[in-house]
């Protein structure tokens, strides 16, 4: 036997392999947090000069154009006009330096500096964060709306914490936006697609579903079968979730959503209990993604039923944001006037 097919050596080069990639992203990350604590001081130096007074108000573009020439000048890339703009934003915006993560690069600072709203930037800064999101992924998530969704609904104390935290899973309640945003598997509207054909494009999306499903979901399988006294039924999405330590099931409707389709779901809530769970697992949570939703009707067929289904609404297209902001803003209101 050849020293390169023994399992010593195999595990050898795993670990050489697994020790280089790793410093290699350390590294990246390394010089990636000294581009922003470097950005963040020539910041200062900026405000700080105008601040004392050294030019007059009215000079101001006429200092940012000079120093985009000299320090082009000397130093290369990364001194343009609209660059020295975003720095020194970035300062203003970000006063104290040590409230940012180390994990945010300053392709994503220049990202979260586009949004006007300190609250929404601060989501965003700390979801990023949590969940490494990379730029893409920062940018389809502001144009999906995702702060706006997660604070519709929610009391002023709730917007609050969100926009101070970001999302924190810790029950089901918190996995649920509304809506859901399918945009990424560019339905034109008013085109009309089967359950099937949605279920499998979501499928060959599985990236972006993942995304906008959020932290923790790990893909288990589709059309999962389950048997019941000789009878076959099929869920359409299985996920597990690694943080809330149990099963989520999805069932996805592209009509009203009728009575019996929320009893189905709780069937299948009480199969995976029952059948699938193994010991540490936590109770299944049902979702019933629908494109349209009868509150009242909802709210009687899951009278005194399972606390952990829930009903649902998404969209293939991307959400009207004034609409959510202004929901946003009536609920930011709403303690203020009592």
């Amino acid at each position: 036997m050849e020293l390169t097919t023994t399992p010593d050596y195999q595990n050898l080069l795993e670990q050489i392999s697994e020790t280089y990639t790793q410093g290699r992203i350390g590294a990246i990350q390394a010089v990636n947090s000294h581009l922003v604590e470097t950005y963040w001081h020539v910041g200062q130096h900026i405000v700080e000069f105008e601040q004392n007074g050294k030019i007059r108000a009215d000079y101001g573009k006429a200092l940012m154009v000079g120093l985009a020439k000299d320090l082009s000048l000397r130093h290369g890339k990364g001194f343009s006009r609209s660059n020295l703009i975003r720095i020194r934003q970035f300062y203003l915006a970000y006063p104290i330096s040590a409230t940012l993560s180390h994990l945010l690069s300053w392709s994503h600072i220049v990202e979260l500096l586009k949004i006007d709203d300190p609250l929404e930037r601060g989501f965003y800064e700390q979801q990023t964060a949590h969940e490494r999101w990379s730029v893409r992924e920062l940018v389809r998530q502001k144009e999906s709306a995702l702060f706006l969704r997660l604070a519709t609904g929610k009391d002023k104390a709730g917007i609050l914490q969100l926009a101070a935290q970001g999302q924190i899973v810790e029950q089901p309640t918190d996995l649920l936006r509304e809506p859901y945003v399918f945009e990424f598997l560019k339905i034109p509207e008013p085109y009309k697609v089967s359950e099937t054909q949605l279920e499998t494009v979501l499928c060959d999306h599985l990236q972006q579903f993942l995304l906008e499903l959020g932290k923790g979901f790990t893909f288990v399988g589709r059309q999962y079968r389950i048997t019941i006294n000789n009878t076959h039924y099929k869920v359409d999405l299985v996920f597990y979730h690694r943080i809330l330590r149990c099963f989520v099931l999805i069932d996805l409707k592209i009509n009203d959503v009728q009575h019996h389709d929320i009893g189905q779901m709780n069937m299948y809530m009480g199969y995976f209990a029952n059948e699938e769970n193994v010991e540490g697992d936590n109770p299944p949570i049902g979702i019933i993604l629908t494109k349209n939703k009868d509150e009242l009707l909802v709210e009687y067929a899951t009278y005194q039923m399972n606390s952990q289904l829930f009903v649902q609404k998404y969209q293939v297209y991307l959400p009207d944001r004034e609409q959510l902001r202004h929901e946003m803003e009536l609920s930011l209101r709403e303690l203020e006037n009592v």
